[in-house]
């Protein structure tokens, strides 16, 4: 039966990815923080980003109740909402070195920072050090 909560939970989806879906998210989650920085606002930027989060908070939770799961790998809402705060100090430090929000060209073109801020964020989800680990 279709559950709305945990389809959104589940990236539209793409958690249903049957190999990778964590990476399939945080995919997803760039094409979210892109939107974000696309609206050249910084306050637009902050409330999607706390909005993003409020809402994964919420329907993760519902999404490992309706699985009846701790954790489940299918649930990456997580990540789509977490790629945002991965890119809030570039964001910030563009901000602040040139006046307005970075554009998306900037973002765009700073593969270098996306690709590193990207393999990190992978890198330590699927670590998990302490005390990450622990919550």
């Amino acid at each position: 039966m279709f559950d709305l909560r945990l389809w959104v939970a589940q990236g539209f989806g793409i958690g249903r990815i049957p190999f990778g879906p964590g990476t399939f998210g945080s995919v997803l989650g760039l094409g979210w923080c892109a939107l974000l920085i696309a609206s050249g606002k910084f306050w637009i930027f902050i409330a999607g980003t706390i909005a993003g989060i409020a809402l994964s908070v919420w329907l993760c939770g519902e999404g490992e109740r309706i699985l009846k799961q701790k954790d489940p790998g299918s649930v990456v809402l997580d990540e789509i909402a977490a790629m945002p705060v991965c890119f809030a100090g570039w964001v910030f430090l563009q901000w602040q070195r040139t006046g307005p929000m970075p554009s998306l060209e900037k973002f765009s073109s700073s593969w270098t920072v996306v690709l590193f801020l990207f393999v990190a964020f992978r890198f330590f989800d699927i670590v998990k050090l302490w005390p990450v680990k622990q919550s």
